[in-house]
């Protein structure tokens, strides 16, 4: 099929269709999508050689919301590759509002950057079907949901973090521990929290369903569900935390209740930011190794642009334990 002939069907102009098969912008959304169904019915795939740069030199980072502390790490890595490479990084967001009616994946196209790292979201059939018809090598970095077997994905032990946390804690003496995950539908929150609930099971300790919650891996959830369970008749003596934010929101709610961490109250969080050193007093965390993470990314879908496709598909990388001053020794 010409495209002359897709451009009959979908009712526009050549020059449109070639706006759309190109990447280029100012066309409407609507149009844009009926076009591009058009071309993939087709079979239309625009080709570079894999020696030929991409033009625009960028290396792009699609936040779901770049508002957590933890992006910063994340940019470091990425920005580390991006540099040795002679690429700009580039941010964006998944999530925020629309520019010109145009979508994130619209975007992407426009900037024909030379690789996409798409963190903590999902990658939809029709995003990855037009990332892969416009050529441009992608990667889903701690996906918010199970990436599809042909989306490569880097990931870290969130279960096994989320296990060794509470295994802490209970090695402490701790039998009443609260867990705050992310939003219930987020995959690393989820294997986080299975992480705890195995971990109990393995104690012999039941698992108090008023004990687990979710929050939004923001400091007001922290504070607010903190505040939740140390009002609870019978109070948890620890809290994991499902990130490093949530656990300063937890801090607070404790300071609010007159109690003090970790003499009446043991704190563990996840990542590792470098504020949890520098906390009151030092948060002991689980490490996840953000800015490896990050580069192990960058690497990855550079190499994917490059045409080699030999590495692994599905990359996670460790987590550990960072024993600080927030968990203490409960007597039984």
């Amino acid at each position: 099929m010409t495209l002359a002939e897709i451009a009959r069907l979908a009712g526009v102009s050549a020059p449109t269709v070639s706006k759309v098969l190109n990447g280029r912008a100012h066309v409407a959304p609507a149009t844009r999508d009926k076009v591009e169904g058009l071309l993939r019915d087709a079979g239309y795939r625009r080709r570079r050689s894999a020696a030929r740069p991409r033009p625009s030199g960028l290396l792009e980072l699609v936040f779901h919301e770049l508002i957590s502390l933890w992006a910063t790490e994340i940019i470091r890595g990425a920005e580390n590759v991006a540099r040795e490479e002679g690429l700009t990084l580039v941010l964006s967001e998944s999530a925020g509002r629309a520019e010109r009616g145009m979508s994130w994946v619209d975007g992407v196209l426009t900037r024909d950057p030379a690789g996409v790292i798409l963190i903590m979201s999902d990658l939809t059939a029709d995003q990855r079907d037009r990332l892969v018809s416009r050529d441009v090598p992608f990667v889903v970095m701690d996906p918010a949901g199970y990436p599809a077997d042909d989306v490569p994905s880097i990931g870290t032990t969130n279960w096994q973090g989320g296990h060794s946390a509470t295994r802490h804690l209970l090695d402490l003496g701790h039998r009443r521990i609260g867990v705050i995950g992310g939003p219930a539908d987020v995959l690393c929150s989820r294997a986080r929290i299975d992480g705890y609930r195995a971990a109990l099971e393995t104690a012999g300790v039941p698992c108090d369903p008023r004990l687990v919650r979710h929050g939004t891996f923001q400091h007001e959830a922290g504070r607010r569900v903190g505040r939740e369970l140390l009002r609870l008749p019978d109070r948890p003596t620890a809290i994991f935390a499902g990130n490093d934010v949530q656990a300063m929101g937890v801090y607070e709610a404790a300071r609010e209740q007159g109690l003090r961490i970790p003499q009446d109250l043991s704190v563990v969080g996840f990542d590792d930011l470098p504020i949890s050193a520098w906390m009151g007093p030092p948060l002991t965390t689980v490490r996840q190794p953000l800015v490896e993470m990050a580069e192990t990314a960058a690497r990855l879908v550079l190499d994917r642009g490059r045409g080699d496709t030999s590495g692994m598909h599905r990359v996670e990388l460790a987590t550990r334990l960072v024993v600080r001053d927030s968990t203490a020794s409960r007597s039984l």
